[in-house]
């Protein structure tokens, strides 16, 4: 089974407040991107899992969230004696504000489903997502949802921009750890934008015609104080015409730019050659019920 594992971007991010057990609350819009990674799950004749990746420095031991996928997914069963073969196939960097990891966490669990025989409901990955990591549960739904909790309770809407939208992600190589833009969140500086009101603006309007100002991510900031050469390349990313909207995406440090520049060779000349930083031109997906995420 060959999975294509997307990631995706925050198109608002609202931090609400933190709360007693250390996460925070938060209210965000998410779309799913087809940039990304591809799982190929199989079951295996061993008495454990069996993991592979191309990519250096991704953990292959007991904290990787392919693995705890897998193995949540036999407790939750009680196929207990299911075992698999994952190879992951990363393209989606670390550290990126992209939610990579948390949607090979997804992937695997709905591939693992299927190959078990499809014992748990779509319900059920939702409700047992949520126990594996904030983010995961949202790469469950078609694409396109409303998060809140610490991001795992999820309602999802129809898409406010069509499958198929175009945008661009710049990412330094450069990275943050969500922990550490956190802790330089000045809580007197958040937006005090009502998130339910910024998503009803992105559903009148949709993406495209949404001002600027709707484009609210509480955690730029703070990631801009941490690493200024972000707030610079932001700065230059808004200089290119033709964008609709430039923004980071969740803790960073990858920028986004809704729509197509006007000069894409030029575009790609400036900032794809640029040392340090990769540009990953992808598109706004989403997913028909009963159906995986597809590569675009």
């Amino acid at each position: 089974l060959k999975l294509f594992s997307p990631c995706k971007i925050n198109l608002f991010l609202r931090i609400i407040r933190k709360r007693p057990d250390g996460f925070h609350d938060l209210a965000s819009l998410f779309q799913a991107v087809g940039f990304g990674d591809t799982l190929t799950l199989s079951l295996s004749e061993q008495p454990n899992d069996e993991f592979t990746c191309n990519m250096e420095g991704v953990p292959t031991d007991s904290s990787n969230l392919v693995l705890r996928a897998l193995e949540l997914m036999r407790q939750k069963t009680g196929k207990t004696d299911v075992y698999f073969k994952a190879d992951l196939f990363k393209r989606v960097p670390a550290q990126a504000g992209l939610g990579g990891g948390s949607a090979n966490a997804a992937t695997a669990m709905w591939g693992a489903n299927e190959l078990m025989g499809k014992p748990a409901t779509l319900g059920e990955l939702i409700e047992w997502s949520g126990e594996l990591g904030s983010d995961i549960t949202f790469f469950l739904s078609r694409g396109t949802a409303y998060c809140t909790g610490r991001g795992e309770v999820m309602t999802p809407i129809d898409p406010p921009l069509p499958s198929g939208s175009k945008l661009s992600i710049v990412k330094p190589d450069l990275g943050l750890s969500t922990p550490k833009v956190f802790s330089a969140l000045d809580y007197e500086q958040l937006s005090a934008e009502d998130p339910e009101e910024l998503l009803n603006t992105f559903l009148e309007f949709g993406v495209v015609d949404t001002d600027d100002e709707y484009y609210i991510n509480d955690l730029e900031q703070p990631a801009f104080d941490c690493l200024p050469e972000l707030k610079a390349l932001k700065e230059d990313l808004l200089k290119v015409k033709g964008f609709d909207h430039v923004m980071m995406s969740g803790s960073g440090t990858s920028i986004f730019c809704i729509g197509e520049a006007d000069d894409k060779d030029a575009f790609m000349k400036e900032f794809d050659s640029r040392e340090g930083v990769s540009v990953f031109n992808a598109e706004f997906i989403n997913r028909e019920d009963g159906c995986w995420f597809e590569s675009p």
